[in-house]
């Protein structure tokens, strides 16, 4: 067991190589993900930098349309100059507002800017920490859920064993993949997921394009 987790922890995703890897595995192992790579093709990299740039982004991102998070993020941009703890820090309520962050989102930052500038978290090295490690540290900190823990590690850490069961589009797109009546929930899917290891965070890429060909079906015209 103890090598098995050793070897989960040293998979990474960088390029689009590791993908291909990630999903040559998954297509061996199981039939779901066979079609789901059959309709999808080889899912997109998404990968962002570490650090407290990438970790505000998925912040800004949050409960929104992509459209808005995109133009949020760059009113963001161009008011948190440069987009580093010390200048949230240093601006008030108000100038955050007027980027188009809320009220709950100010307060995340915030609480990322503290837990960074005066509790010495590193959001760009966690060391040998594991997943399970990491996701705990940074739900430590007030406002960053399973979630946003989750997002991180896949996309900014690269952790290719990541997964983020609570995702709405991942538990509808498990939904059409499994043939299921419900979606299914964050528990659910978790247990689901455990088949995917070593990479989780492939199946997820695979499950989110797997979303978006759903959707174009159903944007077709009978």
């Amino acid at each position: 067991m103890a090598a098995r987790r050793r070897a989960i922890k040293t998979l990474s995703i960088t390029v689009e190589d590791d993908l291909a890897r990630g999903v040559r595995s998954l297509r061996r192992k199981c039939p779901i993900m066979r079609r789901v790579h059959d309709a999808t093709g080889l899912p997109p990299l998404r990968r962002r930098e570490p650090g407290f740039e990438g970790l505000a982004r998925i912040i800004v991102g949050q409960q929104v349309s992509v459209a808005s998070a995109n133009a949020i993020w760059e009113r963001c941009l161009a008011t948190i100059i440069p987009m580093t703890v010390d200048t949230v820090a240093a601006l008030d309520d108000e100038a955050l507002r007027s980027a188009g962050l809320s009220a709950p989102k100010i307060r995340t930052l915030r609480a990322i800017a503290a837990a960074v500038g005066e509790d010495g978290l590193d959001l760009n090295d966690f060391g040998d920490a594991d997943d399970a490690e990491i996701h705990e540290r940074l739900c430590a900190v007030k406002g960053i859920g399973p979630w946003t823990a989750d997002i991180y590690l896949m996309f900014c850490l690269g952790r290719a064993d990541a997964f983020a069961p609570g995702d709405l589009a991942l538990q509808v797109a498990a939904q059409h993949a499994f043939g299921l009546d419900d979606r299914p929930s964050a528990a659910e899917l978790a247990e689901r997921a455990e088949a995917w290891r070593p990479w989780r965070g492939v199946s997820a890429r695979l499950l989110w394009a797997y979303h978006k060909v759903i959707k174009d079906r159903a944007a077709q015209p009978l």
